[in-house]
This record gives structure tokens, sequence and C-alpha cells, in this order.
């Protein structure tokens, strides 16, 4: 994996009106789970079902939730094995974390706690005082529940794992239903201001590393060539 990867300057938090709240996620999961059908879902609703697994790319979305506007920046990571610093440097990025499974995949649905982990890990060194024990906000996602046929996760271990990560579960197909997904990125996102008090300025936008700093910046075009890209979208 290339540790140039870009990862961009923060998104300015407004203090209300039409710039709204600024939201951080971090999407995380093995290989072929279903990570960038969900965030294209998510952010376009259309399904597309072929990505290359090696890029990793920024999507930029404003949409509206609850009633406000929310300034998306959302990290699709590529799922290959990498390393741990390196990928935990992606994590610090982040303020909430969308953990994906496939279950037709009870390979991915291991790797989840191993995420959770490295999560935890990640922000609990940047963190003093009481809050440094509070997880960071995060859902477990389980994808691909059309492929009932496959199945080799149920619902219930699901629910479980999730249980016992302490995050909120939800089981989804990105193929079938943009409803799911939309769902989903919505009931992390109120994840993440049931554990900010609910202000828009609860969530301390966290200082880049060093690494992050040496990391360039390419264009927001889908044309760029590299191991990362930048898109930007809005809803209608």
């Amino acid at each position: 994996m290339n540790s140039s990867f870009p990862l961009p300057k923060p998104l300015k938090r407004g203090s209300g009106g039409a710039a709204g709240r600024a939201a951080r996620l971090v999407v995380l999961g093995q290989s072929g789970v279903g990570k960038t059908a969900m965030t294209v879902r998510f952010i376009t609703r259309r399904f597309i079902g072929e990505y290359d697994p090696t890029l990793e790319t920024i999507y930029r979305h404003s949409t509206g939730i609850d009633g406000e506007m929310v300034q998306f920046e959302i990290l699709d990571t590529a799922g290959q094995e990498e390393d741990n610093m390196l990928l935990e440097e992606k994590i610090k990025w982040g303020e909430g974390f969308l953990i994906a499974y496939s279950v037709t995949d009870r390979c991915s649905f291991d790797e989840v706690m191993r995420l959770r982990f490295l999560v935890n890990h990640a922000h609990a060194c940047g963190r003093r005082g009481p809050s440094a024990a509070d997880p960071p906000p995060a859902l477990v996602v389980a994808n691909k529940r059309d492929l009932q046929f496959d199945r080799m996760v149920s619902v219930a271990e699901g629910e479980a794992l999730a249980a016992a990560l302490r995050c909120p579960f939800a089981e989804v197909s990105a193929r079938d239903s943009y409803e799911e997904v939309l769902a989903a990125f919505e009931a992390l996102h109120r994840e993440m201001l049931r554990q900010s008090g609910g202000s828009p300025g609860a969530h301390k936008r966290k200082m880049s590393s060093k690494i992050m700093d040496r990391m360039p910046r390419f264009p927001a075009s889908p044309s760029v060539n590299g191991t990362g890209r930048t898109f930007t979208f809005s809803s209608n």
C-alpha cells in the first residue's frame, strides 16, 4: 500500500446556517465486503457492483439528516492487508467508523473485532481524562443480506458481536436497498451525536499527524491516477 494516500484538509465546522455540521467517517472492512458499493449507494442512490479493490477514495457529500445539513467526508479504505500503523493513521483522521463485513464471508466477520480494537486503540492514545475510556462512535454493518443461500453469518451472530463491541448493528443489502444503506449511515451519524451530546461543536477536530501532513492531496477529479481519489457529491 502506498503510504502517500491523500487525506483532505478538514471541512470547517459551521456555527449554524447553510454550512451545517461536518462529519468525517472511515469505512473499514476486508476487501470484497461491499464498502465502496455501500458508500456510493449512500451518496448517489445507485448500485455499482464492480470496483477496483486496491483503490482508496475520499468522498465529499452534503445531505440532510433529521432536518440538519451534514457535510460528510467519507474515507473508503481499500481493505487490503496493510501495516497496522498506517491503518491507525487513517483511523485517527476519522470521527465515526462504519465497520463492515459480508454475511457470506465468515473471515470478514471475524475481522470486525480486530478493526474495532484498532479504532479504540488509535483514539485512546490521543485522549486523556474520563473520555479516554469511551470507545469512538462506530456501527457494525453486515452487507449482502440478499445472498441468503450463501449466508455464513446469522443475524443473531452479528447482533451479538455488535453488542459485545458496544456498537449499533445493521444488516443491509447494498444491491437491493438504498433505504437500508441510508439508514445505516444515518444511524452512525446519530451515534456520533449521541456520544457528543448532540452539540455541533462537541466533536473536537483531531490534529493531523506528521505523516498525514506530508501526504499530498489529489484534485477533486475521478480521472486522477494513483492510490487514492477524491470526489464531491451533493444530494438533490
